[in-house]
């Protein structure tokens, strides 16, 4: 029986044997890669990988493979480190990926990304996507925040206090509030709508740059 979209349920047979559990990869390019990297299932372009192969993979670099789907992200549960870059991927849920760490998805088609359930996040790279919004409420322990190149028109860093580091530079923002983000160092907001931005409270940065607003 098909579980959850993505997996096939464990069966045992009247002989006493089981059937190990699939991922569901619908992107040839992405199935090719694990395949070719020990994480698939032994048989090509079946849009299937076995799940006991992807599971406990802590690092995945699938940058510049031309994928444009990234469906059976979901059961890498313990990745640490995804670099996605430089591929064709419109979205990405990486909410199931709780032990995330380091994630870098920037040069995609990316319309949204789902980090709400990523508490342990503290590098995101996201920049020169199609992003309109994007949330990151939940991402307390972010260091590194990097979402240049959007079309963001709000962005919410409120929660980030851990923030040492933040570029959204060339988007579309009309305000932005960093009064929480007290132990920020290096901050690029150049390039949006702002006409006004307070940085009394931002003691430590050594790198700032808010041109062309």
């Amino acid at each position: 029986t098909l579980m959850g979209g993505t997996q096939w349920q464990i069966s045992t047979t009247c002989f006493g044997s089981t059937t190990p559990l699939l991922t569901y990869v619908p992107d040839d390019n992405f199935e090719n890669y694990l395949e070719a990297n020990g994480m698939g299932d032994g048989i090509a372009l079946n849009n299937y990988v076995y799940t006991s192969a992807i599971d406990t993979a802590t690092n995945l670099d699938v940058n510049n493979q031309s994928i444009s789907d990234i469906t059976g992200i979901e059961d890498f549960t313990a990745l640490i480190y995804l670099n996605c870059e430089v591929n064709q991927i419109t979205s990405l849920d990486v909410s199931p990926n709780i032990a995330l760490v380091e994630l870098r998805c920037r040069n995609n088609q990316l319309t949204s990304i789902n980090v709400s359930n990523n508490t342990a996040l503290t590098y995101l790279e996201c920049d020169e996507n199609q992003l309109t919004s994007l949330d990151v409420s939940n991402n307390i322990n972010l260091i590194s925040f990097s979402c240049y190149n959007n079309q963001l028109t709000s962005l919410d860093v409120s929660n980030n206090t851990a923030l040492n580091e933040l570029d959204c530079f060339d988007n579309q923002l009309t305000s932005l509030d960093v009064s929480n983000n007290t132990i920020l160092t290096a901050f690029a907001v150049r390039g949006n709508y702002l006409t006004s931005l307070d940085v009394s409270s931002n003691t430590a940065l050594t790198g700032f740059d808010c041109g062309d607003n």
